[in-house]
């Protein structure tokens, strides 16, 4: 295995341009290093685009990157709502490729998953994607093909609205936020299934329990020590992979290449935020300046002042700023505090403004995992999973995809559909009571589905659930700062459909963190049904996260429209982020005929099981 990447080389970091510019083997996408109207932006309503291999140096060591037009990431693409669009996307590496256009409402057989949407894009192949643009605002596109978008298939996608839009400005600038890592994805995935915690280098130490017992006590903090260790579980455990070999990039640049987006005194900014990691979550702030939330996932939200946003991958936030000074650092830390992707807004290229400090190393709790009130002398209070042995779980099952979009770059060759078996409990929740869910506390404990018990792919349940949406999450509460959360997101247009659901779907969000495995209901994917939607009907979609990990959920080709704690439409998104401990609705209408994916949009996660086919049929 390569060495890991030291501290000083992820801090010192240079951008693949500024090594290899002037080699003329890359060179940074120019909306990326200036502003828009570059020509390498693309606009228009015909667009080619390739996929193939470019050299990279971005920590210090030369490395082969996957890149769509010779850049990290990937062109700009503008697109204006209501035209159409032809895409034609050649392949030019050994591999089968794809790409899917992320939240983008369009027809099956464009959405570009292979598998599911189609065959994928040989070797030497061209696919034609063509359809109409239905909607407007700040999207993304990247790989759906085994680790590609983790090396660098990915891109940002502006679509122009038709209509005059609720808000003004006079520029604005993408900025999105990416991971990089210089092994090679595979082989990273195997170090997970081999020591899921390997990347962790944030585990409490003896001085942090010296000061636990000064604060709570020797008793409790025994047993806090000694109720972790039962469940094969760290509170540190953040992220699975962090800055101990993540760099993490802005538009491209690592942080001292400091990407800067320009603009003139008394100018009024959209900064369009996306997530296009793998697998960080950034929290996102700009010291000294005050960002007013305008959209989120591409669509207009009613204004809402911050000074900081948690932003999950996948999703998008568009924000509007009112620089006064020469220059402001734009700040995105990870949650898991191992790093972070930097950048500046300044009037002139080369200024700078001081960076912060990265914020203290967060830490779960039963409380976030929804296993407040548990005995901390004993498992007593997990349920089913009480006197589970943990230790005898090592030979269970690896929960794979199986080949899925490709562990060899492929075609989903490897899903067993003829193997499955329903998930057991979740056409049975079609009769719940919706009323009884308590959004705001669960007033009962969580059920769970028997496909849970006893299950050897499943390490942990929650015991109580609730909504979270004005929770910030771990490492933002009480932070001095007004932090933006999804009860602060509010759609400035009435639930598009108007209907009450006619049935209700729950699934929980399963996994086992020492075999790095994960599943919805402790159901691999190729275990399980297709999730089968009538054409035109409106369900309620109730996810549960029974894991110590915050997963961004995206459903393909339909809106997830997100409730409140009374069931009341919230906010539309495409990507619903799911913290421990969780239970979020949303409704969503089965608009669009056809096979469509819906997972976990942590790439990792993703691969190893926490995937299902959602088919819309007449």
């Amino acid at each position: 295995m390569q060495s890991k990447t030291s501290r000083r080389t992820f801090v010192k970091g240079l951008t693949a341009g500024a090594i290899l510019g002037g080699l003329g083997l890359w060179r940074t996408p120019l909306w990326a290093a200036t502003s828009f109207g570059e020509t390498n932006v693309l606009s228009g309503t015909e667009f080619d685009l390739f996929i193939g291999e470019t050299p990279v140096n971005i920590t210090g060591s030369p490395r082969t990157a996957l890149t769509i037009n010779g850049g990290i990431p990937g062109p700009l693409l503008r697109w204006r709502e209501g035209d159409t669009v032809t895409l034609r996307v050649k392949n030019r590496l050994t591999d089968m490729t794809s790409i899917h256009w992320h939240g983008i409402i369009l027809p099956a057989n464009m959405d570009g998953v292979p598998g599911l949407s189609f065959g994928g894009i040989a070797p030497d192949g061209t696919y034609v994607y063509q359809f109409k643009v239905k909607q407007n605002g700040t999207y993304w596109y990247h790989s759906h093909s085994g680790f590609q978008e983790q090396v660098g298939v990915y891109g940002p996608l502006v679509i122009e609205a038709k209509e005059p839009e609720p808000f003004e400005y006079d520029r604005d600038h993408v900025v999105m936020l990416t991971d990089w890592t210089d092994e090679d994805p595979t082989a990273l995935m195997k170090t997970l299934k081999k020591q899921a915690d390997y990347y962790n280098n944030h585990k409490r130490t003896v001085g942090d329990f010296i000061k636990d017992v000064a604060d709570s006590g020797w008793s409790a903090t025994v047993a806090d020590r000694k109720m972790w260790a039962e469940m094969k579980m760290n509170p540190t455990d953040i992220a699975d992979v962090s800055g101990a070999t993540y760099t993490y990039l802005m538009n491209g640049h690592a942080p001292d290449s400091n990407w800067t987006g320009t603009f003139k005194p008394g100018e009024k900014l959209r900064l369009r935020f996306i997530n296009g990691s793998a697998m960080s979550y950034f929290d996102v702030r700009i010291p000294g300046l005050k960002m007013t939330v305008v959209a989120a996932d591409g669509l207009y939200v009613k204004p809402v002042t911050v000074d900081e946003f948690r932003i999950a991958t996948a999703e998008t936030f568009d924000v509007i700023v009112e620089p006064t000074q020469d220059a402001y650092t734009l700040f995105a830390q990870s949650m898991d505090r191992t790093g972070y992707a930097r950048g500046t807004l300044a009037v002139r290229p080369g200024l700078a403004a001081p960076v912060p400090e990265l914020d203290p190393r967060p830490l779960v709790t039963m409380a976030d995992m929804g296993m407040a009130g548990m005995d901390h002398g004993s498992m007593s209070g997990m349920g089913d999973m009480a006197g589970m042995d943990h230790s005898k779980m090592a030979g269970a099952q690896d929960n794979s995809m199986q080949g899925m979009s490709g562990m060899d770059g492929g075609d989903m060759k490897g899903m067993n559909h003829g193997a499955t078996r329903d998930i057991s409990g979740m056409d049975s929740m079609a009769a719940m009571d919706h009323s009884k869910m308590s959004m705001g506390g669960m007033e009962e404990m969580q059920q769970h589905p028997a496909s849970e018990s006893n299950n050897p792919l499943v390490d942990m349940q929650a015991m109580s659930t609730s909504p979270k949406l004005d929770d910030p999450g771990m490492g933002l509460r009480e932070n001095g700062r007004k932090v933006l959360t999804y009860s602060d997101l509010k759609s400035t247009f009435e639930d598009p459909d108007g209907r009450e659901p006619s049935r209700t779907i729950e699934l929980h969000l399963t996994g086992h963190m020492e075999k790095f495995s994960w599943s919805f209901n402790g159901v691999k994917f190729s275990d399980a049904e297709p999730l089968k939607l009538k054409y035109g009907e409106r369900v309620r979609i109730v996810l549960v996260n029974d894991t110590m990990m915050t997963h961004p959920i995206h459903l393909h080709g339909m809106w997830s429209d997100l409730e409140d704690e009374n069931g009341q439409f919230l906010v539309r998104k495409h990507t619903i982020d799911m913290p421990p401990g969780s239970k979020r609705s949303y409704r969503v209408t089965a608009d669009a005929l056809g096979r469509w994916a819906y997972h976990c949009h942590l790439l990792y996660h993703m691969e190893m099981g926490m995937f299902r086919e959602v088919r819309v049929e007449e």
